[in-house]
C-alpha cells in the first residue's frame, strides 16, 4: 500500500464501508474554549495614532487603520513570495475581502484561522466549495473566521477561488511554531481571536489544553507573516501523540501517513499535516467528529477521530505541530 495509488484504495475501502455515525456531541464533550475562543468584547486593540508601525527586517509601514483594512493585504516581506494577485492582494468589494487579509501574504494564517501555504490546489477549491455548500461549519458558529469564509465564499467567483487557490498551493509553508512541554503557562486572556500573554508576567496551571500564544502580539496584530508562536501543551502530549499518528494507538484511530503521506506533508488531493497550529488542527478532528464537517473525504475523517476522546485530539494536535512543515 505504498505511494498515491494504494492510499486511494486504503481511502476508498473505508469510505465505501462508511456507516452512520453521531453527529451532536454529548454534554460533558462541549467544544473548548482554549481551541474556540470566544470573542473578547473588553479587549481593547491598539488605537490609530496616525504613525506607521514597522516590523523587523522590513522596509515597509503601515498605520493601525490600514493593517485593519479587510480588502487590503499588508506587504512585510516582498521578497518571501511571488506579486499578490488582485484577489489575495485587495478582493473585490463589496463582499470578497482580501485572501491575504485574514491569511496573510504568503499564507501562514494564525492560530485562528488555516495556514493555506502548500496545500494542494484541489483541496482549497474543493474547501471553498465546502463552505459554499454548508457542509464545512464550526461547533463554535460566533467565530469570526468561519463565519466570514462561509459569507465571502457565496460572492467569490469560480475564477477568483482558483486564482488564490494556484497562488497559495505554488507557496513554501515554514516552520513557526515551538511546542513547549509544560505543567504552568502564562497567564492568558483573548485578544480579540487569539489567546495572548498577560503583560503581568503571572503563571498558572495549564491543565488539559493548548495555549498557544503568539510571541510578538503586536507583531502579530500587525499580520506579519513572519510572526511565530510558542504551544504550551501538557506533558507526555507529545509521546501520546507520536504513538496516536505513526501507530494508531490500540484501535483508536489509523495511521496518519496512510493518507496525509509518509511525511505528513500530503498526498495527491490530500493536505499536510505536519506544522500545522494545533488549535486549528484540534478544532478540525473535533469538527469532524461532532459532524460540522460532512464535504468529501469528511466521511472518512469521522471514521478516524471517532474513537478518539479530546485528549486523544490535543495530543495529535500537539505532536504534528512539532513537526517541520
Amino acid at each position: 500500500m505504498n505511494g498515491l495509488g494504494g492510499a486511494m484504495k486504503f481511502i476508498l475501502s473505508l469510505l465505501a464501508s462508511a456507516t452512520v455515525w453521531s453527529a451532536v456531541a454529548a454534554a460533558a464533550d462541549l467544544p473548548p474554549q482554549w481551541a474556540y475562543p470566544a470573542n473578547n468584547s473588553d479587549y481593547k486593540p491598539p488605537a490609530d495614532d496616525g504613525h506607521l508601525l514597522r516590523v523587523p527586517n522590513s522596509a515597509a509601514g503601515y498605520t493601525w487603520s490600514q493593517l485593519r483594512d479587510r480588502f487590503s493585504a499588508p506587504v512585510w516581506h516582498p521578497e518571501d513570495h511571488p506579486p499578490l494577485p488582485e484577489v489575495v492582494a485587495i478582493g473585490r468589494k463589496p463582499d470578497v475581502l482580501a485572501c491575504g487579509f485574514c491569511h496573510r501574504a504568503d499564507g501562514p494564517g494564525g492560530p485562528e484561522n488555516a495556514d493555506l501555504a502548500g496545500l494542494p490546489k484541489t483541496y482549497i477549491i474543493q474547501q471553498m466549495s465546502d463552505f459554499k455548500r454548508g457542509v464545512r461549519r464550526t461547533a463554535a458558529p460566533g467565530r469570526l473566521p468561519p463565519t466570514l469564509m462561509m459569507s465571502l465564499s457565496k460572492p467569490v467567483t469560480d475564477a477568483e477561488v482558483e486564482i488564490a487557490a494556484t497562488y497559495f498551493a505554488a507557496l513554501q509553508p515554514r516552520k513557526r511554531i515551538k511546542v513547549v512541554e509544560s505543567d504552568t503557562v502564562p497567564k492568558a486572556y483573548i485578544a480579540g481571536l487569539v489567546w495572548a500573554a498577560a503583560e503581568s508576567g503571572e503563571r498558572e496551571p495549564l491543565g488539559e489544553r493548548i495555549l498557544e500564544l503568539p510571541d510578538d502580539l503586536i507583531r502579530f496584530e500587525s499580520r506579519d507573516p513572519r510572526s511565530t508562536f510558542t504551544a504550551y501543551v501538557p506533558v507526555g502530549s507529545l509521546e501520546k501523540g507520536e504513538a496516536l499518528v505513526t501507530k494508531g494507538g490500540p484501535g483508536k484511530t489509523v495511521q496518519c501517513a496512510t493518507c496525509h503521506g509518509p511525511d505528513l506533508k500530503g498526498l495527491g488531493p490530500l493536505p499536510g499535516i505536519a506544522g500545522r497550529s494545533p488549535s486549528y488542527v484540534f478544532r478540525q478532528l473535533y469538527d469532524f467528529g461532532h459532524g460540522y464537517r460532512t464535504g468529501e473525504w469528511s466521511p472518512l475523517m469521522a471514521q478516524v477521530v471517532n474513537n478518539l476522546d479530546q485528549n486523544d485530539m490535543l495530543a495529535i494536535s500537539a505532536y504534528l505541530a512539532s513537526l517541520n512543515p
